[in-house]
């Protein structure tokens, strides 16, 4: 399987600085995204600091391992660097008072062959859009996930909550984080979606679908997702990475022929 990919961020209407952070690594097939929170410009900084380390040190993993590393494999690799990423920002919030509890919610994916593990932390999310319908692949780590789960409100009810950034997970908050970890069959066409709650707040499961849809390139759709988001209000930091799988050209041998 072959993988293009393409990211954007944008500051919204209604903040003045972007905590988001997108990040990808296309030899490595590596993609990093990072919502940022915290006071003065402290969520700008977690968040790179997250997109930063993890795509260094991965990025690293990734280009020593073998095309035979295991599932077992990727997945330590993968919380491992979130783990060192995570003790770097909590280390830094602790030791610059102006930085005081800063974190970031993260999603980053891994797409090796026909699979793709998609790591998560926070309410920052990955959908997948196959055959026309999206379909969200991550669960949030929120107050609203755990409200829904418990059958307290709906999912309808939830798309209008005031409660919808608190977050029950994020990086750097703690001296230790549990990364989530998920491994997907990657079938040629997919287009993989990963976003802030910048894009997800303001849109729906449809409209992005519809917009992923009637992009003729990755840059369009992504461009496209931005500009409804914002026509929408808006009302925070919006980042996309988005993921296109495809077929490698069969290699074809003229030797030896069979009759």
């Amino acid at each position: 399987m072959e993988f293009e990919f393409f990211s954007a961020t944008d500051t919204g209407r209604s903040r003045s600085n972007n905590e988001d952070s997108v990040s990808i690594d296309p030899g490595r097939a590596l993609v990093v995204l990072a919502d940022g929170m915290g006071g003065y410009n402290a969520g700008e900084v977690a968040s790179n600091m997250a997109t930063s380390h993890i795509r260094g040190e991965l990025g690293r993993w990734l280009a020593e391992a073998s095309s035979a590393a295991s599932d077992h494999d990727i997945r330590r690799a993968m919380s491992l660097c979130v783990e060192n990423a995570n003790r770097a920002i909590y280390d830094a919030a602790h030791a610059n008072a102006q930085q005081a509890g800063m974190g970031t919610t993260l999603v980053l994916g891994v797409f090796r062959g026909d699979a793709v593990w998609l790591g998560h932390v926070g309410d920052s999310r990955a959908y997948r859009l196959r055959d026309g319908s999206l379909r969200q692949i991550t669960r949030d780590h929120s107050l609203l996930q755990e409200q829904i789960d418990a059958g307290l409100i709906s999912p309808e009810q939830a798309a209008h909550s005031s409660n919808k950034n608190l977050v029950t997970r994020a990086v750097g908050v703690e001296a230790g984080v549990e990364l989530d970890v998920t491994r997907h069959e990657v079938l040629a066409g997919d287009i993989y979606l990963l976003c802030s709650d910048g894009l997800s707040d303001m849109l729906d499961d449809e409209a992005m679908a519809r917009l992923l849809r009637s992009g003729e390139s990755l840059e369009a759709a992504a461009a496209a997702l931005i500009g409804a988001a914002n026509e929408a209000g808006g009302r925070d930091n919006i980042s996309v990475i988005l993921a296109r799988a495809k077929a490698s050209p069969a290699t074809r041998s003229w030797w030896p022929f069979k009759r």
